[in-house]
């Protein structure tokens, strides 16, 4: 085939990709879902059976869909971006922690790195009003580095974990058992500041009974993400 000959059209893909253009179109002109928890289970319901390179695709295209019908995006840090670009396209904003907290409250969703250096996530505990409501990657084989922050309501979608901050000076290794004692399974993800932050299995709620003798004078759950 001489590289100047004109392609032959393929009116199948072509078909498909026309349906793919207007069922985005369709999907973008009927707007957001009204919770995160909703988005959640419905992408869980059309992940269902699909392969790695199917789910990839199809997260790519709910991330640009969600930005397309909801809160702006912002981030920060390299991993957040990294992250950020691949679920949610090229327009976010990078700002520092601070700025991007102060974006959540004005409305925004920010994509934050889970750094040592910046432990931004103790300040969650003040500010209950911004939750985690996602965790990047959000496979079960992968530990998060980076949370979406957001003002939405969230709440159990089936399969998820929380996260929670103690101030406690005990070894992470003690908490974890005090926490196990409770009924509850914990993992250390980071400490700076005096804090230390635990995901935990499932959906942990800020009032759970198991968490009245937890460790710490300062402590809290600050948002839960769903599992894919």
């Amino acid at each position: 085939m001489a590289l100047l000959d004109e392609p032959e059209t393929n009116k199948a893909l072509l078909a498909l990709d026309r349906a793919l253009v207007e069922a985005v179109r369709a999907r973008v002109a009927a707007g957001p879902r009204d919770r995160a928890d909703a988005s959640a289970i419905a992408l869980r319901q059309l992940l269902d059976g699909a392969s790695p390179a199917e789910a990839g695709a199809v997260k790519a295209v709910w991330g640009r869909l969600e930005v397309a019908t909801g809160a702006a995006v912002v981030v920060c840090g390299g991993v957040a971006q990294a992250l950020a670009t691949d679920r949610y396209g090229l327009g976010a904003r990078p700002m520092s922690a601070d700025d991007a907290l102060k974006a959540v409250e004005a409305g925004s969703r920010a994509v934050i790195d889970l750094s040592p250096d910046r432990p931004w996530w103790g300040r969650l505990l003040a500010r209950p009003e911004l939750k985690i409501v996602a965790a990047l990657p959000d496979d079960r084989r992968g530990r998060p580095q980076a949370f979406v922050v957001s003002r939405e309501t969230s709440g159990p979608t089936g399969d998820d974990r929380s996260f929670w901050v103690t101030d406690s000076g005990w070894s992470e290794t003690k908490i974890v058992e005090a926490l196990g004692a409770a009924g509850l399974v914990a993992d250390p993800l980071a400490a700076a500041g005096g804090l230390k932050l635990f995901m935990l299995t499932g959906y942990v709620q800020a009032e759970d009974g198991r968490l009245k003798t937890a460790p710490g004078r300062l402590n809290g759950v600050i948002g839960a993400a769903p599992i894919y």
